[in-house]
């Protein structure tokens, strides 16, 4: 599965990654390093224990058979997916997925209707009527603006509010026949979930885990401190650490507008569609680093941020205790703004 949301890895992670599985023996604890591709990028996972039967190549496979499951019921570029052959069914009719595709369908219809439609995964068409997505123009192209007409008709094919989900039997329906579900911009921080319940399972309980950027943190790392992960500066032309965090027991997501680009009329627009206007958002170099529970509401919620801009966005974490930083282009300058939660869960991590 390719990730669809179209977000640039906005992370530098503390951990090295490596082709394949390795394994360290320091005293009487093992490290485990394991990473490989998955959803059109690449997944790392850092983990330890005081258990020296740990079998890095069994894990390494148990991951990459569930992280190939995900795919095969949610990616998009899998015709035979189940998503895909949603996507391709006809409105009217109740459509049955796996539990695991009803859990996160309901849960992106959950955080379309929590955002007011900031958060939506149907936007698809939209994203490719302004000439993002893959087989597009390269970042920066100059490109033509779709008509009214067509921007309207094209909006008229989306929209959550034509998308049901139905978890026992577990299946999906939508009600015009055009709808189509990406869920891409929250299936990476689901799969670190199931990555990491597969961790506990096992009776890991000190790992990092990345997918694409999205991050879950348990535990401390060996020498008994948080793990840290280092968010990147909102700077299209280079890559660089803006601001190192302590992560334990949350997960992280960061959103930006920045790296993917169109000019349309001399103007730069991002890669984020406004799913209430149907059009991209302009060009700001901004982006959000969200923390939560699960990795699964961290990736749902840091584009909607973003969506809802700097004064609404940070009202609504406010309003609903949500910890996140904003980094905001003022000019030259970056500015950071942090809501009260980032600020209590980040000093407590320290």
């Amino acid at each position: 599965m390719k990730a669809q949301k179209l977000v640039a890895t906005l992370l530098f992670l503390a951990a090295i990654f490596l082709v394949g599985c390795s394994a360290t023996v320091s005293g009487s604890s093992s490290t485990v390093e394991l990473s490989g591709a998955t959803m059109g990028t690449r997944y790392s996972i850092k983990c330890w224990s005081d258990d020296p039967t740990i079998k890095t190549e069994t894990l390494q496979a148990d991951v990459d058979k569930l992280l190939d499951e995900i795919n095969q019921q949610m990616s998009t570029y899998r015709p035979e997916s189940e998503l895909s052959r949603f996507n391709a069914a006809p409105a009217g009719e109740w459509f049955a997925v796996s539990a695991e595709t009803a859990f996160v369908t309901e849960r992106a219809l959950h955080f379309y209707r929590l955002t007011n439609g900031a958060s939506d995964v149907t936007v698809g068409p939209l994203v490719k009527l302004w000439d993002f997505g893959p087989g597009r123009h390269s970042v920066g192209a100059r490109v033509n603006a779709p008509s009214a007409e067509l921007l309207a008709k094209t909006k008229s094919l989306t929209g959550g509010e034509h998308l049901e989900v139905r978890l026992d039997p577990p299946a999906l329906y939508k009600t015009i026949d055009s709808l189509e579900v990406d869920l891409s911009s929250i299936a990476k921080g689901y799969a670190v979930d199931a990555v990491a319940d597969l961790l506990a399972a096992d009776g890991l309980v000190n790992y990092m885990i990345e997918i694409g950027g999205e991050v879950r943190a348990a535990g401390v790392r060996q020498d008994g401190k948080p793990w840290r992960i280092g968010t990147e500066a909102p700077d299209p032309k280079r890559r660089g650490i803006h601001r190192i965090i302590a992560l334990q027991d949350q997960s992280l997501a960061t959103s930006g507008d920045y790296r993917n680009f169109r000019v349309i009329d001399d103007n730069k627009v991002s890669h984020i569609i406004n799913p209430k206007t149907g059009r991209p958002l302009p060009y700001r170099g901004w982006s959000v680093t969200l923390l939560a529970p699960t990795c699964l509401e961290a990736d749902a919620l840091a584009t909607a941020l973003l969506v809802m801009g700097e004064e609404v966005g940070y009202n609504w974490c406010k309003e609903h205790d949500v910890a996140a930083l904003f980094l905001i282009r003022r000019g030259k300058e970056i500015v950071e703004i942090a809501t009260p939660k980032f600020q209590e869960m980040t000093s407590k991590a320290e």
